[in-house]
């Protein structure tokens, strides 16, 4: 067995043993290396295959990279690439089979962040217009509907209430978010109505010792597949643009409530981000937003752009 195969069969080892990650996550790593390792086999550094990782620079991990970006590899799997390739670098550097760690320093190239879809306050109104009251599942549709667009929850977190995580008198709900958070979140108007309406019926479906507040057909919890297929159903009924899932209604949160108050702050809390940075995405949704208006309600915003590509005029001469 080759020095280099040693290394990596050791690698592999300890990720299994010391660190006890999954038979995925293994795999993950190994086929990462195994990348890295067909790239510096076909390198001019080790024209006979054989590669000593010790004398392997930053400057080939930089261009290792290069590679992958040029072919089509995006941001955030070259990210997880790096990653293997430093733990790989820390594991040899612990046994002294290697000095150093030439992938510290290399970055991977930035992925273009995705915008998350959003629906206007139009949009909105249209598909929380009630479709049959006197329909259970309806009346609960609507109730869940309503919530996660006031108070901006989670799938995760609205399937997760009980009936005594609401404040009927406070209008406010404790909901548990990521990370094990409690926080308190206010419950809007149109909000309280439908969740009262669905009190009136969810008797009919369920027993009394279940805490649950949505509750399906059998009565037991309603699960987060449920939920996506239900919202997408009311969408489609609706003839909502787009396909309208849970999370959709709470980025159409953030940005309205963003766009209202301006208050970068009190959204995150209310979205329960730990990081503010999260939230931020929804400041270039806004200003994506005022760029819109701006290229189709200024006179000048894109006349000029459209102009420079047309052919100049030609000057009339009196032989015409």
């Amino acid at each position: 067995m080759s020095s280099e195969d040693g290394a990596q069969a050791g690698f592999y080892s300890y990720l299994s043993v010391e660190r006890q990650l999954s038979p995925h996550t293994l795999s993950n790593y190994r086929r990462d290396i195994e990348r890295l390792q067909e790239y510096l086999q076909h390198s001019t550094l080790f024209p006979d295959g054989r590669i000593n990782w010790s004398v392997v620079e930053p400057r080939h991990i930089r261009n290792f990279v290069a590679c992958a970006h040029r072919e089509g590899l995006g941001g955030k799997s070259i990210q997880r690439l790096l990653s293997a390739i430093r733990s790989f670098y820390n594991y040899m550097h612990r046994e002294g089979l290697v000095q150093s760690n030439p992938a510290l320093s290399i970055q991977a190239p930035k992925s273009p962040r995705r915008l998350p879809q959003t629906l206007d306050a139009d949009q909105v109104d249209q598909l929380l217009q009630p479709v049959d009251p006197d329909d259970p599942l309806e009346c609960r549709d609507q109730a869940m509907m309503e919530l996660i667009y006031s108070s901006g929850l989670r799938l995760s977190e609205l399937v997760s209430l009980n009936i005594d995580s609401i404040d009927w008198g406070d209008a406010s709900l404790s909901v548990v978010g990521k990370g094990n958070k409690e926080r308190r979140l206010p419950i809007g108007g149109k909000a309280m109505a439908a969740l009262d309406r669905w009190m009136d019926v969810r008797d009919t479906m369920t027993g009394f010792d279940e805490m649950a507040l949505f509750v399906g057909k059998p009565g037991t919890r309603l699960t987060a597949r449920s939920v996506q297929k239900r919202i997408d159903r009311r969408g489609k009924m609706q003839h909502t643009q787009g396909k309208v899932y849970p999370h959709r209604l709470r980025h159409s949160f953030a940005s309205h409530m963003l766009e209202s108050s301006g208050d970068l702050r009190a959204v995150q809390e209310l979205l329960g981000h730990s990081d503010i940075s999260t939230t931020q995405i929804y400041t270039h949704l806004d200003f994506q937003h005022l760029m819109d208006v701006y290229e189709s309600a200024h006179p000048r915003a894109h006349k000029q752009g459209a102009d420079k590509h047309k052919p100049a005029k030609k000057n009339k001469s009196s032989d015409d």
